[in-house]
């Protein structure tokens, strides 16, 4: 089907077919991962023609073209190319963080456009979704975050313990201590919760921690504040982001609660089991030869020396949407049970367009340096601004600006209705619930 190029307004879409009949609820299906060794990468002839005959869940896929005011024209590929029901995601992600895309959206690249044993790299990773979903996959992962703590989420899933371990660490564990308490924190925490997260504070910073510390610290960390007894705290806002102090006050009063007891030990061995739980022997092995290749920086990921340049197949990342998500204010008591304090993070926060995109640039740039020639970058990007503001449009030039190719883009969408357009989504799938990724290669 030919593309039709933009005869409406600079930076809009056409589509070329009308939207496909509305996704209908479908079985849970299992779609374990393919075996590694039989995966092929995909030419970039071959990546188009799947993308345009793509039906795997019902709609045909809707073309179209963004025509941006730098002259450049890229295909836009609209259609559902992959889904919560596609397969369960693995038990290892469950990790809550802000704004987190779904493991399916990584595995659809690294499937695709990667073979067994080469380097996929986010460098915004936050909880790390792109690194243990190529780990699993038999690739070598590298992340980059500029949050320390975003490294220690990652590293414990790539070495998991056994539960027999965690067992005995855990009856071990000291939950008592002399040191004075954090008294605005009983907001959160009942005095004798409180106290123990602050044995376990000083117990993992300890130097001599190992591979059981560093996982239950991980876990500790997921459970800090939540909306169930399952975590730590009071009925808080859920575990991907902590309100103030003063807010927290709030939320009490108007429920009228206080903070419970919690079984600390408890909490640990519960949620180490449930992330454990999908884990096979063959799995174990894959994650163990992936880790001893992975690399997890701690930068800011326009100045990455300790990567060597042409040495990463696939990038797949999302980056901050502008000031949409506050990670130093959300991150804050996940820093403070680190011993970390998040406002001595140069954690990026733009709230200008142009901003962002140099912001962008400078990746980009870096990005073309680490990446192999031939080799790819999906880069996830959402609405902001209620929709007005579509940032693939900003990432196209300033990825050509860098020297890289904009290959196509990719709006993955869970529902079509008859009257949304190919890149003017209507109110049902606008923002967080579609995926809008601009493909990008290294030539």
């Amino acid at each position: 089907m030919r593309r039709q190029k933009n005869t409406g307004s600079q930076g809009e879409s056409v589509a070329n077919a009308k939207r496909g009949a509305a996704v209908k609820d479908r079985p849970v299906r299992s779609v374990p991962a393919p075996p590694v060794a039989a995966v092929r990468c995909r030419s970039r002839a071959a990546l188009h023609r799947e993308l345009r005959a793509f039906h795997e869940f019902g709609p045909e896929t809707v073309p179209g073209c963004l025509l941006t005011p730098e002259g450049l024209e890229v295909p836009v590929y609209t259609n559902e190319f992959w889904t919560s029901r596609q397969r369960q995601a693995h038990s290892l992600h469950e990790i809550s963080y802000r704004a987190c895309f779904k493991p399916q959206l990584p595995a659809f690249f690294i499937d695709r456009l990667t073979r067994r044993g080469e380097v996929v790299y986010d460098p915004f990773m936050g909880r790390g979704t792109t690194l243990v979903e190529a780990a699993l996959r038999g690739r070598v992962p590298w992340g980059c975050d500029i949050n320390p703590v975003s490294a220690r989420l990652v590293a414990p899933r790539l070495n998991p313990p056994r539960m027999r371990d965690l067992a005995a660490r855990l009856a071990a564990l000291p939950l008592h201590t002399d040191a004075p308490l954090r008294e605005d924190l009983l907001v959160f925490y009942h005095p004798e919760v409180l106290e123990a997260l602050s044995a376990l504070r000083d117990y993992f910073a300890k130097p001599e921690a190992d591979a059981v510390d560093a996982w239950l610290r991980m876990v500790a960390t997921n459970r800090l504040t939540g909306h169930s007894n399952g975590f730590f705290s009071v009925y808080t806002l859920p575990p991907n982001q902590a309100v103030s102090v003063q807010s927290q006050q709030r939320i009490n009063a108007s429920r009228e609660q206080v903070p419970p007891p919690r079984d600390v030990r408890r909490i640990l061995e519960k949620k180490s089991a449930q992330l454990l739980k999908d884990l096979s022997l063959r799995e174990r092995s894959a994650l163990a030869r992936a880790a001893a290749g992975a690399r997890l920086l701690t930068a800011s990921c326009d100045h990455t020396p300790a990567l060597p340049p042409d040495s990463v197949s696939l990038v797949v990342t999302s980056p901050p949407f502008l000031n949409e998500v506050d990670y130093r204010t959300d991150n804050w008591l996940r820093c403070w049970f680190h011993g970390l304090d998040s406002k001595d993070i140069p954690i990026w926060q733009s709230t200008r367009l142009k901003a962002w995109r140099e912001r962008m640039t400078a990746v980009f740039r870096e990005l073309h340096r680490v990446v192999k020639p031939g080799g790819w970058i999906a880069f996830e990007v959402g609405e902001v601004g209620r929709g007005r503001i579509r940032l693939e449009e900003t990432v196209v030039p300033a990825a050509a600006a860098a020297g890289l190719v904009p290959e196509l883009i990719m709006i993955n969408v869970q529902e079509f209705t008859k009257t949304s357009q190919c890149w003017g989504v209507d109110n049902q799938i606008r923002g967080t619930n579609t995926n809008r990724i601009v493909l990008l290669r290294k030539p």
